[in-house]
């Protein structure tokens, strides 16, 4: 066996470098100074290269991407082959090192910027090393990069040497390259290793005297500031967001039941790649994708005491020191012994997963499940003596553990709710919105004032509006509805009730002014389905007979094809059945609970809708994800199964899409009708296949918690605020809307009182 890759045919092997060279080029993008504006093709803008590294991350040279203006640029990238070019702004979150652009002359060593893009969009990454690039050695590299030819913006890539290295064995070792010419604009591409087909470093600078340059190693990254505080969360930690990001999309993409392309590791599988000696490249990304689940190790020293720790590993510590899992991982490789190598993998992983936490998501116990089923799965490979080892050994990690913080009660920014949620109190808005049965494209509308007390004041009501302009014709009367609910700091909730047919229609996404925000991002926005009693078993409404669909205007569907995650759930024992659910034993209707006694079934199911919401409201909740199993779209189950799952959980969709696939409105109405008051969706449209992954674990995160169901409408706009902020680890919620509907406060007309969620 070669050292990390074993041998494979020519011919193969050709087919191979060819398919590397496609994913790189995919992923590999170009800098421009802000003022593009739509000349994306300019080279007077042009400032350099750079290449995805995680979803809605680029990496670059800091004297490329400090180029712009206050740390702006655009970026600009072809989503797929053939596509055409597409360009997206950004700003350089972090430079290194930090402050060199305020100093003359070149940037100094490492040279490197993380940009992060405005908004989500769908691209490709490259897979990233997590080998130092120090440990290359000799040999060929390959590189990509942008740059001028016979005045256009060209894609340009090739072959480099390695010649050595700048810097010794010091933390900030380049490597030298050369026998090529490297033109101006490549700096900041990615430099690449073709035997094992992954990304090790970043084009810094040209030679002035000889053909070829220099390249700033990945591990480089490493020396992101640490936080000073408390590490609270993932993106608290950049580095550790970032690569994070990185592995769990590159496991995603590669166990995505739907993917058609190739992925980095099966390329890498095609070379003979075998990282470690000991893991296959899918093993590889698995594992690291099931490490990226769990948070970060507590602190360097804690990772370094880790390996330490290892009974099968004597080496000196890397420089820069490792600081997330994947640096430990690789780590091990250099050092690994052929016939240990296995169990030292695996025994780092068992570290890992019972490692002291700075904090606790939702979903970490069941990250820490899924790493241990997948550690055993591959220990069958072991002796006896070594799988008994690994046990043993989790469960004395275990024993010794200290507990961690728990996970917050809400999403930061989000005001504390006592038991009646952070809009007991105070009056909200409420609006009605009725499609006309032979005017289907048509509605009628009414805009309510929502006292504290229960007591609607209809403030306007018009008939006939055009479902493409109702937006605009709502615009004043909601202003003025904003203008008696809100108070200081306490933007009104604003409902809105309409039938199952029309629960895709995006509210949260109005402006009501040119120069307003949307008002999801402004302030809550839920919706209520005001049809639930008239719909069938199915979910349809007789009135409408299959609920035509009301037109492909944007103006109420989704507005953009954004989306950039890898796609499945992760998160095995959160399923969508009964049993799945978080608290078993706690509301669970058996079948024969269907029907009341005497026949009645709305009476009955009018009963467990009222008894779901009040537990959500009481006891902490989950989430469960009903139409889609690891990427497969599934139906969402009947409405019996329906009514079999507990009461503390609040169903999710995955891959609803009103204008798609034919029974998505359908499995939303189900829900209505097997007495859900509150359920969670994204609006699907133009979405990639590489987006549910995310979706699964942001929702899991988001819903689950110690605090009730009173805190998911503060939760999901604190969550569309973040976005439009531009925070990558948000835009998984692109789309996001929850049903918000209390079975208690019927709506107006129904003969009863109203009070705000």
């Amino acid at each position: 066996m070669t050292h990390g890759r074993a041998p494979g045919a020519p011919g193969a092997r050709d087919a191979a470098r060819r398919a590397l060279r496609g994913l790189v080029m995919a992923a590999t993008v170009r800098i421009h100074r802000p003022d593009a504006g739509y000349a994306l093709d300019e080279p007077g803008t042009f400032l350099g290269s750079g290449y995805f590294i995680a979803p809605s991350w680029v990496l670059t040279c800091a004297h490329v991407a400090c180029g712009g203006e206050g740390g702006e640029v655009v970026v600009v990238y072809e989503p797929a082959p053939g596509r055409g070019m597409s360009a997206v702004s950004g700003q350089v979150a972090a430079a290194l090192p930090e402050g060199a652009g305020r100093l003359p002359g070149n940037w100094p060593a490492p040279d490197l910027a993380l940009v992060r893009l405005s908004e989500p969009v769908d691209h490709e990454c490259v897979y990233l090393s997590e080998r130092p690039a120090a440990y290359f050695g000799e040999g060929t590299v390959l590189y990509a990069g942008w740059t001028v030819v016979d005045g256009r913006l060209r894609m340009l890539d090739g072959t480099l040497t390695v010649q050595g290295t700048i810097g010794g064995w010091n933390a900030d070792v380049q490597m030298r390259l050369g026998d090529n010419d490297l033109p101006d604009g490549v700096s900041g591409g990615p430099v690449i290793d073709p035997e094992r087909g992954e990304v090790i470093g970043v084009l810094k600078s040209r030679s002035d005297h000889a053909r070829g340059g220099t390249s700033t190693g990945l591990e480089q990254l490493r020396t992101l500031p640490v936080p000073a505080g408390e590490l609270k969360s993932e993106p608290d930690d950049l580095y550790q967001a970032v690569v994070h990001a990185h592995d769990r999309y590159h496991r995603d993409r590669q166990r995505h039941p739907d993917a058609r392309r190739h992925t980095w590791a099966d390329v890498q599988g095609q070379l003979g790649a075998r990282p470690g000696q000991t893991l296959s490249p899918d093993e590889r990304v698995q594992l690291l994708g099931r490490l990226a689940d769990l948070p970060p190790p507590a602190s360097t020293r804690s990772l370094l005491d880790l390996l330490d720790s290892l009974q099968d590993f004597e080496a000196p510590a890397p420089l820069p020191a490792p600081r997330g899992w994947r640096d430990g991982l690789g780590a091990l490789y250099e050092y690994a012994r052929d016939d240990g190598a296995l169990y030292l993998v695996l025994d780092y992983a068992v570290h890992a997963m019972t490692a002291d936490r700075p904090f606790l998501a939702p979903s970490t116990p069941a990250a820490e499940e899924a790493l241990w089923a997948g550690v055993w799965q591959a220990a069958q490979r072991l002796g006896p003596g070594r799988r008994s080892a690994l046990v043993e050994r989790r469960m004395a990690r275990m024993t010794a553990r200290r507990p961690a913080p728990g996970p917050a009660a809400g999403p930061r920014g989000a005001p504390a709710g006592g038991p009646e949620g952070a809009a007991a109190g105070q009056s909200s808005v409420l609006v009605e919105i009725v499609r006309r049965g032979w005017e289907p494209d048509r509605c009628d509308w009414s805009v309510f004032v929502v006292r504290s007390d229960g007591e609607a004041t209809r403030l306007k009501e018009v008939q006939r509006v055009p479902l493409a302009d109702l937006s605009a014709h709502l615009s004043a009367p909601l202003k003025e509805a904003f203008r008696q609910c809100d108070t200081p700091g306490r933007p009104a909730v604003l409902q809105v009730a309409t039938e199952a047919s029309l629960l895709a229609l995006d509210v949260d996404e109005w402006r009501l002014g040119p120069e307003d925000e949307r008002l999801g991002t402004q302030r809550p926005v839920v919706l209520r389905c005001s049809d639930r009693d008239q719909l069938t078993e199915n979910g349809e409404n007789p009135e409408y007979g299959e609920n035509p669909e009301y037109g492909e205007n944007p103006e109420y569907g989704e507005t953009s094809g954004h989306g950039a995650y890898p796609g499945h759930g992760a998160y095995p024992g959160h399923g969508a059945y009964p049993g799945h659910g978080a608290y078993p034993g706690h509301g669970a209707y058996p079948a024969h609970r269907a029907y009341g006694e005497n026949g009645d079934h709305r009476l009955d199911i009018d009963e467990e809708r009222r008894a779901r919401w009040r537990w959500l409201h009481a006891h902490p909740v989950t989430a469960a994800v009903l139409d889609c199993d690891d990427g497969l779209r599934k139906p969402v189950p009947p409405v019996e199964e329906l009514r079999g799952l507990s009461h503390g959980t609040v169903p999710v969709l995955c891959r609803f899409d009103a204008h798609g696939v034919q029974g998505d409105a359908e499995g939303l109405a189900r829900l209505v009708r097997g007495g859900f008051g509150v359920a969670l969706w994204r609006r699907g449209y133009g979405l990639p296949e590489t987006v549910c992954g995310e979706f699964h674990r942001g929702t899991l995160d988001q819903i689950a918690g110690p605090a009730g169901a009173h805190r998911l409408p503060e939760a999901v706009r604190d969550l569309r605020h973040r976005l439009r902020s531009g925070r990558p680890e948000t835009f998984w919620a692109h789309g996001i809307a929850l049903l918000y509907d209390d079975p208690h406060q019927p709506l107006p007309g129904a003969g009863d009182l109203l009070e705000a969620p």
